[in-house]
């Protein structure tokens, strides 16, 4: 209940009024998202109490109009009871009084905003007016969003299961790592922190549409495509007051490494309260959590998507360039590029700009990498129209489609010659996952973008091979690799000529980012076998713990190739792979189970065992967790050895309700790098 300021001078009869937030939060399937504010969704009829000292007005002589406002735009609604409706409107504001809501000190009116109404923040008024006079009333603000529980909305979702999850969790998953090895990374998506709807209000406000013409911003608002485009710019800092600004090398000490980040609300609160300055430092998976964050507090469907093997198609060509020595080394000179994983955003609309056959999912990129329509944001593009290359559709199909589904061309080159060429058609978009629906596991979607691809179910083996008319090479990595153990290595060589060869080659491994060219190589073998025509001959090799302890940490990813030269004929042959290490395992233990209460106090104990075979120098065990702990928790020991633990206990205690992460990780001085991050999931209940 909230008192009534009077714009007009005189008796003021209107002395108070309720916003009803409990019950219309639960009508409005809007819980949490504010504490203090009403939330509602368009298209549903929202109810306010509006209290006298006597009858508010008189319907014989008076009328009630409420008016919304939104910038310089407003809209008068009329107050009208039940029996006056003519008939429900589903594209016009409605202020209705039922049988038995109108009493000599209060009135309930039922508000309802039109299916096709702006998302923004509206301010209501009431005006009780005569012919010759009228009284304004300040009633207050309210929040309208998208309603998928509508079916005359554009961004409807039919099933519940459905929006329960891609609406109302907080929670998800980040695929990373490798087709060969995926990885996970939950991803605390923060909708119900305190300020973090204000904080998507803000960056409607701030974006460069707004801010060049209000009132225009304000009409389009209502239609998710244009919602999506400008949320998706604005995630990127690239080109306006964005959210986020992007590192992938070098130095991260001005900021917060990417990796460090676990979920969006510090990311957003921190810009909302640094008067738009942009939080350093994002990569693909943190700019595509935080704007799925957004979209699901707007009340736009949007999942998280792991995109491995994406391809960055400089000339849009849909071929990707990749050149090797002789020896096997890969080296980066092409402004095309393959990224281990690519992660973007998948959100649920109809595109009436583009027909029935482009409605539901679009892929939202906000990873600045290329411009659409002369700023840095992706999308939507129907993954419809992904899957069948409808190439015309908007928006950037061809920059997507190439993303999963470009050639690789991989050239031996040597002098400046090149001396052998190779194509793949199937290693890019190898694998398409995102979160299942009310389960951790991963849900498989590269059919759903490459209708023609039957490679990619989850346990295939990964092999990518050299073909030619008379000899097939591939190169398979044997089992999971995982940090501290070997790594098995198998070349298969078939020869399918009537003549004997004589091969000679080289293996070569080296280590790379998951979005940039490798570095130098820390393992080669050479190797020379003679193979008798129309035989098969395999070659393993293995890459001792000794050799890669001091170059990969967990989750780090290895480029390996093998490129085979015939003797006689001096044709040469390549194949290549690249896989992720699995990082060895910290334990994380909630005294009491997973499920903690508000403002209650728990202890959890975190530990690690040291299961190489090597003694760990300076080991530091990290744990932090945002609402859950102040700052960083550190354990350290100087010595680790073989089998000895390290733990760590804290007490932990949440200040929000939600899903919360507790983050762990590893270091120690034999390696720059963190060899193990874990992290743990905390239901915090009310």
């Amino acid at each position: 209940m909230q008192q009534v300021p009077c714009t007009t001078n005189g008796h003021c009869r209107l002395k108070s009024m309720n916003f009803e937030i409990p019950e219309n939060s639960i009508s409005h399937e809007t819980r949490g998202l504010s504490r203090n504010r009403l939330v509602v969704r368009r298209g549903k009829p929202f109810k306010v109490t509006l209290k006298s000292d006597s009858w508010l007005w008189n319907p014989c002589a008076e009328s009630l109009v409420l008016e919304v406002c939104l910038g310089g735009l407003s809209k008068r609604i009329p107050v009208l009871f039940y029996e006056e409706q003519s008939h429900p409107q589903l594209y016009d504001w409605t202020a209705t009084i039922y049988p038995g809501n109108m009493h000599p000190q209060s009135v309930i009116i039922h508000i309802c905003a039109p299916v096709q109404s702006s998302v923004a923040l509206y301010e209501l008024l009431a005006h009780i007016e005569t012919r010759r006079s009228r009284k304004t009333y300040v009633l207050g603000t309210f929040v309208l969003l998208c309603n998928p529980w509508l079916k005359d909305d554009p961004v409807y979702m039919p099933l519940d299961a459905h929006k329960e999850e891609y609406i109302k969790s907080d929670y998800g998953l980040v695929y990373m790592g490798s087709s060969l090895n995926v990885s996970k990374r939950p991803w605390s998506f923060g909708l119900y922190e305190p300020g973090v709807l204000e904080a998507c209000l803000k960056l409607l406000e701030f974006s460069p549409q707004h801010l060049t013409d209000k009132n225009k911003d304000y009409t389009l608002r209502a239609d998710p495509v244009y919602l999506s485009r400008v949320v998706c710019a604005m995630i990127n800092c690239n080109d306006d007051l964005g959210i986020l600004e992007g590192k992938w090398q070098g130095s991260y000490k001005n900021g917060v490494k990417p990796t460090d980040w676990s979920g969006s609300a510090d990311i957003l609160l921190h810009w909302a309260s640094s008067k738009c300055r942009p939080v350093r430092y994002g990569q693909c998976w943190v700019f595509a959590s935080v704007l799925c964050t957004v979209m699901r507090v707007l009340g736009i469907p949007s999942r998280v998507v792991t995109v491995f093997n994406a391809a960055h198609d400089g000339n849009g060509n849909m071929i990707i360039e990749e050149f090797y020595t002789r020896t096997g080394e890969k080296f980066g000179v092409s402004k095309d590029s393959i990224w281990n994983f690519h992660v973007w955003v998948e959100c649920w609309m109809r595109r009436p700009d583009l027909g029935a056959g482009c409605d539901g999912w679009q892929v939202v990129d906000p990873t600045p990498q290329e411009k659409s329509e002369g700023i840095f944001c992706c999308g939507p593009c129907p993954v419809a129209a992904i899957q069948h290359h409808w190439l015309d559709a908007r928006y950037d199909i061809p920059f997507v489609c190439a993303s999963v589904d470009a050639d690789v061309v991989r050239l031996i080159v040597h002098n400046g010659l090149v001396v052998g060429k190779t194509m793949d058609t199937e290693c890019v978009g190898k694998l398409i996952y995102t979160k299942s629906i009310g389960s951790d596991k991963p849900e498989n979607l590269t059919l759903t973008y490459k209708p023609d691809k039957s490679s990619s179910q989850v346990g295939a083996p990964s092999m990518w091979s050299t073909m030619s008319p008379n000899l097939n090479v591939t190169l398979k990595i044997v089992g999971v690799p995982k940090l501290g153990e070997p790594i098995h290595i198998c070349v298969t060589i078939t020869n399918q000529c009537k003549n004997p060869r004589v091969l000679v080659g080289h293996i070569n491994a080296q280590v790379k980012e998951y979005d940039s060219s490798p570095c130098e190589a820390f393992w080669d073998a050479q190797t020379e076998v003679q193979i008798q025509p129309f035989s098969v001959t395999t070659l393993n090799h293995t890459i001792s713990h000794f050799k890669y302890q001091s170059f990969l940490a967990g989750d780090d990813i290895v480029n390996l190739a093998v490129v085979l030269k015939d003797m006689r004929t001096k044709e040469t042959f390549l194949a290549a792979e690249e896989f992720s290490i699995s990082p060895p395992q910290i334990t994380i233990q909630i005294e009491g189970g997973n499920s903690i209460q508000l403002k209650k106090q728990r202890t959890v104990l975190v530990s690690f065992t040291n299961c190489l075979n090597t003694a760990l120098y300076e080991a530091v065990l990290t744990v932090q967790g945002a609402g859950l702990l102040e700052g960083k928790q550190v354990a350290k020991i100087i010595l680790l050895q073989p089998g000895e633990k390290i733990e760590k206990k804290v007490s932990i205690m949440a200040t929000s309700p939600g899903t919360k992460l507790l983050m762990a990780t590893l270091s120690h001085s034999n390696n720059p790098n963190i060899i193990a991050r874990w992290y743990h999931k905390v239901s915090v209940t009310a």
